[in-house]
């Protein structure tokens, strides 16, 4: 922050009260508006004397109005080459005058940047140092400080814990001592209620003993019942599934041989047919090599008496 105020200064009392970039801005908008002013009026000029040529052209005959308009329009090509010749020019000279003012603005803000660039380093250098005197000398004033606030925290804490280790002391040595107290009085009221609860038990177990015995007699022969039922008729439907299995394994044999004779006679038939193929393949050879000895003697023959 002090930096951006001392170059705010530094800039008004260097440039004044108007800065380069606001110069350059108004100076832009001027020559905008120039140029904006120029063209409208031109463009104005050329809107109106179309219009008195097309009021002169409507009274004109067809012949006039096309050498005229062949006229105008080399004229007006004329004035538009003209025209861009003379822009053309402007467009340089501008440019040439704005190269050299953004030289001259280059080499002014490159001074500048270097000019500002030194001061802000001195400042820098400067504030820094002051600015870290001042923040040791606090830090070693807090490091004190904490310091002696832990040492003060540490000894109020070990006087809170000794106070509270001597009340709790007490009370434990109170609580003990009524957990005695409470202990012994119900260790003699749990064994009187174990007396009690004992000769009420071994009734109980006596009784429950009796009719556990009659039930698992009962559940005994309940059981073996059962069994010889489920294993009689286990019996009759492991026989009934053997001589199904049987049956149906003496199915598959006998499918099993009638697809191995079907096959066995197809195979036979196709090595008859094969053979048969064969033997007219053989034929047919023996035939056509007769045929062909045949017309080789008959050649032979012709030749000779030729």
């Amino acid at each position: 922050y002090l930096a951006r105020k001392f170059f705010c200064l530094w800039a008004k009392v260097t440039f004044g009260q108007v800065l380069p970039s606001k110069a350059r801005c108004f100076y832009d908008q001027k020559i905008l508006q120039k140029t904006f002013g120029e063209w409208k009026e031109q463009w104005t000029v050329c809107r109106e004397k179309k219009l008195r040529a097309d009021n002169h052209y409507r009274h004109l005959l067809l012949n006039l109005i096309f050498k005229a308009w062949g006229a105008y329009v080399c004229q007006r090509q004329g004035k538009r080459n003209k025209y861009h010749i003379a822009e053309s020019h402007a467009k340089t000279q501008t440019m040439l005058r704005t190269w050299q003012r953004w030289l001259v603005f280059v080499d002014v803000q490159r001074t500048k940047h270097k000019l500002q660039s030194v001061a802000v380093a001195f400042r820098e250098r400067s504030c820094l140092r002051i600015s870290w005197a001042v923040w040791r000398r606090q830090h070693y004033q807090k490091c004190a400080g904490r310091k002696m606030n832990i040492l003060a925290l540490q000894h109020w804490a070990q006087s809170l814990q000794f106070r509270a280790w001597l009340q709790w002391q007490e009370l434990y040595l109170y609580t003990q001592n009524e957990k005695q107290k409470d202990i012994r009085a119900v260790t003699h009221h749990q064994h009187w209620e174990l007396r009690r609860c004992m000769g009420a038990w071994l009734g109980y177990l006596n009784l429950h003993r009796v009719k556990k015995r009659q039930n698992e007699l009962a559940q005994e022969f309940h059981q073996s019942r059962a069994l010889q039922r489920c294993f009689s008729n286990w019996q009759l439907s492991w026989e009934w599934r053997r001589r199904m299995h049987a049956h149906q394994r003496d199915l598959e044999k006998q499918a099993a041989r009638i697809a191995l004779w079907r096959a066995f006679a197809h195979w036979k038939h196709y090595v008859v047919l094969c053979v048969e193929e064969a033997q007219q393949c053989e034929l047919a050879e023996k035939h056509y090599q007769c045929h062909l000895l045949v017309r080789a003697l008959l050649c032979g023959i012709w030749e000779g008496q030729w």
